[in-house]
């Protein structure tokens, strides 16, 4: 099963204007599938991550893309950064729109190498795995933030109403896509190619199952405030290791740090990121869940509900190529809002809860931060598990997975 992508219509906008694009995200987010599906019988395909190919374009540059019939798709180009700074010559000589598609799944290495060579000359846009929207078979029809927010409305029922599996599932297309896949099985392989390849490349690991540790301590810390100092104390590293291996989980895309907004409230604030796992299917594994009923029950279960959404407006903005302005809100006298949108110099606060019964003490911070800055706020949300849309003290309130599939 392809599902239609988000991304599409201004990743066919984007080729019409640059000479090269680079599309970046997370191992098996789609891109190459992508990629070839909407420009396969345009553009000659050639693989970097095969090794007769990554030593021909490595040993000679020149010659390899002399030999490169245009326009082509390099796929996993961080193999074979050495092609960089002579794609820049190319696209120097011939400007010629949408010549160079270059996938690549490290930011780490990807972006350094472009950054230097292909800057100004190279449009970078990221996918993420599917989103909620795209797992509905709606992605090309996704609203984007300011749509979604701006525009009032009332869900009637719950579309939706399988919450559980959704978290379960996660993202990624080939397994949800290929009903053959044991799901826990692609996980599991995923995570140790991600760990042998990936992780080695990106840095020189030397216990890479100290590493596993550290990546599982992260996905039960999702939802959370960071705490760096705790989470290498808790592994047996150093601060100063810890926070390389965080800089990998980022620049890898398996985690995603929210910001937190301290810009002209006159509070004093928890000035910490929080750690989400970009997937919430990856993070289930970690955790050791290995069924619906164990994740029903499982005192993480509202984490993963939050970070589920929270990594939902991240795909949505990414994929609707709009920097995210998302942050968090945290204050040391109680006041709490888990994802501030702000959008035209205007906040919208979204409050989530894992709940199907909404009470209004559920809305608490987000009317005391109504009355504080009403000049501010555009609008308030709770994103729930409640299978209507209604008002709550002077709040919507919408079932989760309906809001964000429009």
């Amino acid at each position: 099963m392809i599902y239609p992508r988000t991304i599409t219509k201004q990743l066919h906008q984007t080729v019409k204007t640059f000479a090269a694009l680079v599309m970046t995200g997370p191992r098996q987010s789609g891109k190459t599938t992508l990629l070839r599906n909407e420009f396969g019988l345009t553009h000659q395909y050639i693989n970097l991550e095969n090794p007769d190919v990554q030593s021909r374009a490595m040993t000679d540059p020149i010659g390899f893309l002399d030999s490169i019939r245009k326009p082509v798709i390099l796929d996993e180009i961080q193999y074979a950064p050495i092609l960089l700074p002579y794609i820049k010559e190319k696209i120097d000589n011939d400007r010629t729109p949408g010549q160079w598609l270059l996938t690549g799944s490290q930011n780490f290495v990807l972006m350094k190498g472009v950054t230097e060579s292909l800057a100004g000359r190279a449009a970078i846009l990221t996918l993420l795995p599917l989103s909620l929207s795209e797992r509905q078979g709606n992605g090309e029809n996704s609203r984007d933030i300011h749509t979604l927010l701006s525009r009032p409305q009332t869900l009637s029922s719950q579309k939706i109403n399988h919450t559980p599996e959704y978290i379960f599932t996660g993202g990624y297309p080939e397994p949800l896509g290929n009903t053959a896949l044991s799901y826990r099985t692609w996980v599991s392989s995923y995570i140790k190619t991600y760990l042998e390849r990936d992780v080695r490349e990106l840095k020189n690991i030397g216990n890479l199952l100290q590493f596993q540790t550290f990546l599982k301590s992260c996905a039960i810390r999702t939802g959370q405030i960071l705490d760096l100092s705790a989470l290498a104390r808790d592994i047996g590293v150093s601060f100063t290791t810890a926070k390389t291996w965080l800089s990998i989980l980022v620049a890898s895309y398996q985690i995603i740090l929210l910001p937190q907004y301290f810009q002209n409230l006159g509070k004093r604030l928890v000035k910490r990121p929080k750690l989400y796992f970009t997937d919430t299917g990856l993070a289930t594994q970690l955790m050791g869940i290995s069924d619906l009923e164990t994740l029903n029950a499982s005192p993480q279960y509202g984490a993963l509900f939050e970070t589920m959404i929270v990594i939902d407006f991240f795909k949505r903005s990414y994929h609707h190529l709009q920097d995210p302005f998302l942050y968090y809100l945290r204050t040391r006298d109680g006041l709490e809002v888990d994802l501030l949108i702000e959008d035209n110099q205007k906040f919208y606060l979204v409050e989530i809860k894992s709940s199907s019964t909404i009470t209004s003490t559920h809305a608490t911070s987000l009317l005391r931060l109504k009355r504080e800055i009403p000049d501010k706020i555009a609008d308030c949300f709770l994103l729930t598990n409640a299978k209507e849309s209604f008002q709550i003290s002077g709040v919507t309130q919408h079932p989760a997975l309906s809001f964000l599939a429009l």
